[in-house]
């Protein structure tokens, strides 16, 4: 029987990165376990770039064996066939066709053009802040981190605001499939059931030329089946919000935690964009990848790996190489080059990646600029409640205290 490195725990949750180090040192294909299910995983940078394009690893769950497709593909039917057919589910060529109906619209250039509205975004969100957290912490991810990200992606998308203001922050949830006999269970279904109903009304109203209009013009032309189409508006409203969330309440946390790196922030915001890189690469939401599979027994990198087994690319670990990174676990915000994997990389890279860099950028930079006096008023060690999700990292909260709030004008 294989020894398998359990990736699970408060301690794991907290920082995985002792770990990471210590599986990158011993080799790059490890055989490791989640509560839920045994996989294997890859470290090392040249080695996540080299699975990330290997053309023998697909994302379809029909490659998968019977203990994933028991353990892990749990989402009830019908929604299971009408919301699992997106972008990370699926291979050539497939993949290609559905794909190019996103990209242009998310390409970073794109995205720049929504960087002055992401900014009054943010200072709106700002503006209803308390004026002073000296006495009572302010929640930064209640506050902003949660809130940004719908904003954002509603206007990349075209989602007219009255959908968008009808969205209910609880279906993002349901990434998370809950198990049969869970005392979440009817409530994970009813939320199943809640969004296809949602998604149904997001298609009838979605004929124009935005990313959901050529989404759903596509599906009426045939080009891709109904069930892509639901299932790629599914994944837009579920990677364009948690996952960006997520990265902006890590890149706060390591922000927090160095008072000098803040002060240079302050004094110097021309330096943000790469202090963002930087803290892309040092904690990514993403740590992990989402499951390939091998469709016939093969090797990786000299390591047998049986047909249908999951493989999961830590990208994290990747992020940290010290064969690729001097000093790995130090935040140096004027690092170059920063050849970091926090969106992935290859086919499957993140086609968002430059939405989500406006918005931390201008996120941080406001934050940073009007939060006078901005500091941690939890200890990392006690007070962050980080998540148990098996791929992305977060924070549940993330109280800070300030003396002043500034004008956005100031």
């Amino acid at each position: 029987m294989t020894d398998r490195t359990l990736l699970d725990g408060s301690r794991y949750r907290a920082d995985p990165y002792p770990l990471f180090a210590t599986l990158t040192s011993s080799g790059t294909v490890h055989a490791v376990s989640f509560p839920a299910l045994d996989a294997w995983l890859i470290t090392g940078h040249a080695a996540a770039r080299r699975a990330l394009t290997d053309q023998r690893l697909g994302k379809d769950h029909a490659r998968a064996n019977s203990e994933f497709l028991a353990k892990a593909s749990i989402m009830p039917e019908p929604q299971r066939s009408r919301l699992q057919k997106h972008l990370l589910h699926r291979d050539e060529p497939h993949h290609t066709r559905m794909r190019s109906l996103v990209t242009d619209h998310l390409s970073a250039r794109r995205s720049e053009a929504h960087r002055d509205a992401i900014r009054a975004d943010i200072d709106a969100l700002i503006d209803a802040m308390p004026a002073t957290a000296d006495d009572r912490p302010v929640d930064l991810v209640a506050a902003v981190a949660e809130a940004l990200p719908m904003l954002a992606l509603a206007r990349a998308i075209g989602l007219p605001d009255h959908l968008r203001d009808r969205f209910e922050p609880e279906w993002r949830t349901v990434v998370a499939p809950v198990p049969p006999g869970h005392p979440r269970r009817e409530r994970y279904e009813n939320n199943l059931v809640e969004l296809q109903d949602y998604i149904n009304d997001v298609v009838l109203e979605s004929r124009d030329e935005t990313v959901l209009g050529d989404i759903v013009r596509a599906a009426d032309a045939a080009i891709i089946t109904v069930q892509e189409r639901d299932s790629m508006i599914f994944q837009l409203f579920a990677a364009g919000q948690d996952p960006v969330a997520a990265q902006l309440e890590l890149a706060l946390v390591g922000v927090l935690e160095r008072p000098v790196v803040l002060q240079q922030l302050r004094n110097h915001p021309d330096l943000v964009p790469s202090a963002v890189e930087e803290l892309l690469r040092h904690d990514s939401a993403f740590n992990l990848t989402t499951w390939r599979f091998l469709e016939a027994d093969g090797h990786i990198d000299g390591v047998a790996v049986p047909a249908g087994d999951s493989v999961i690319v830590a990208l994290g670990a990747a992020n940290r190489d010290p064969e690729v990174f001097e000093c790995p676990h130090d935040v140096r915000i004027d690092r170059s080059p920063n050849p970091h994997l926090a969106f992935g990389y290859g086919r499957h890279a993140c086609p968002a990646a430059g939405l989500a860099r406006v918005e931390l950028q201008e996120a941080l930079t406001a934050l940073i600029i009007r939060l006078d006096g901005l500091r941690p008023a939890y200890d990392r060690n006690d007070d962050l409640d980080w998540s148990s999700s098996p791929i992305t990292r977060a924070v549940a909260a993330l109280p800070v205290h300030y003396s002043c709030r500034r004008s956005a004008s100031a």
